[in-house]
């Protein structure tokens, strides 16, 4: 009589096969990103030393075909983009490791739609930190995922810049909430609803390491209750963030608000090892130099972006960017 084993012991099994496979996925990945890696290598030295040109790579290709028929993906368009692929990378050792995590559909994406090694060292590292697919990436491209980012960076205050453990690259500058259904006069009740009913779609807009705690999260101080519209934990900064929301103008009094919460969950609700809590004011509008004096000299680690729900053309965020640095330049250099 064949015993009858429980299920989680055949789940063990399903599970052993599938890690394995996914080793096995990850090694011939690694392994092909070497292949086109050393091709393009080979093109490179070729083209620089030999004059090899597009003639020639095109009867490479032709002849790859017709000597190894088996062999896909060496078309004369693909063997350009392995010498391409070299000649971006190879003078930065850092990212070997990263390069070879990543498969040789998301380098393409980069290669045809990064225009700068920034840009480019962001998407691989945060590719290869989240898991994200193809698709994800180039999502992540279009909804200008870099540039709201580095904005944020930019922007971080100084307790924010001081914070034990690196806090840039968290945080984002506006957040794109297109995916609610909101109209264009909301109140805040409205937006948290909607924000609630498609959680994680907004945490994969908040990005990798946020953990949702909860909504309305009550805070006892003296014999008063208070409400924090959203709590989250982020496992990375160790921590726990609160995000104030606010469907007007951002104003320097929504600090003083927010800052009293910090100050009751570092008090009330933090863990030994955790590090102090963080504040996000989420605001429909901001003035930027506004919120730079306003938190100037805000002692609590806590930034204020505002939402979009729609995507803002990549060019106008390029411009603010640079016109944000030159005004940090600027700053820097009446300092000195």
């Amino acid at each position: 009589m064949t015993p009858i084993l429980p299920n989680n012991e055949f789940k063990e099994v399903l599970g052993l096969i599938q890690q394995g496979r996914e080793t096995a996925l990850r090694a011939v990945n690694s392994a092909l990103v070497e292949t086109y890696w050393a091709v393009g290598a080979y093109l490179h030295q070729k083209v620089s030393e030999v004059g090899w040109g597009k003639g020639v790579i095109k009867t490479l290709a032709s002849w790859l075909a017709d000597t190894a028929p088996e062999l896909r993906g060496f078309s004369a368009q693909n063997l350009w983009r392995m010498k391409q692929f070299y000649e971006t990378y190879h003078g930065h050792p850092k990212l070997s490791a990263l390069l070879r995590v990543l498969p040789w559909t998301h380098h393409c994406i980069l290669l045809a739609q990064s225009k700068t090694e920034e840009e480019r060292l962001f998407y691989i590292e945060q590719s290869a930190r989240s898991g994200w697919s193809s698709r994800q990436l180039q999502a992540a491209i279009a909804r200008s995922t870099f540039e709201r980012t580095l904005l944020a960076d930019q922007k971080l205050a100084r307790p924010l810049r001081e914070f034990p453990v690196p806090a840039a690259g968290v945080f984002k500058d506006s957040y794109l909430l297109d995916f609610l259904d909101l109209p264009e006069r909301h109140l805040e009740a409205d937006l948290q609803t909607a924000l609630i009913a498609n959680l994680r779609r907004f945490l994969l807009e908040l990005g990798h390491g946020f953990t949702f705690v909860g909504e309305k999260v009550r805070v006892q101080v003296g014999n008063r209750d208070f409400e924090i519209d959203l709590l989250f934990f982020h496992r990375d900064l160790r921590c726990l963030v609160a995000f104030e929301l606010k469907t007007g103008q951002f104003e320097p009094e929504h600090l003083g608000q927010l800052s009293f919460y910090l100050e009751a969950l570092d008090r009330d609700h933090r863990r030994p090892g955790e590090n102090p809590s963080i504040g996000v004011l989420l605001c429909q509008r901001k003035d930027d130099e506004v919120v730079e004096y306003a938190l100037s000299r805000h002692l609590s680690p806590t930034l204020v972006a505002d939402y979009e729900t729609r995507l803002l053309p990549k060019e106008l965020l390029r411009q603010k960017l640079h016109e944000w640095r030159a005004m940090l330049e600027l700053v820097e250099g009446e300092s000195e």
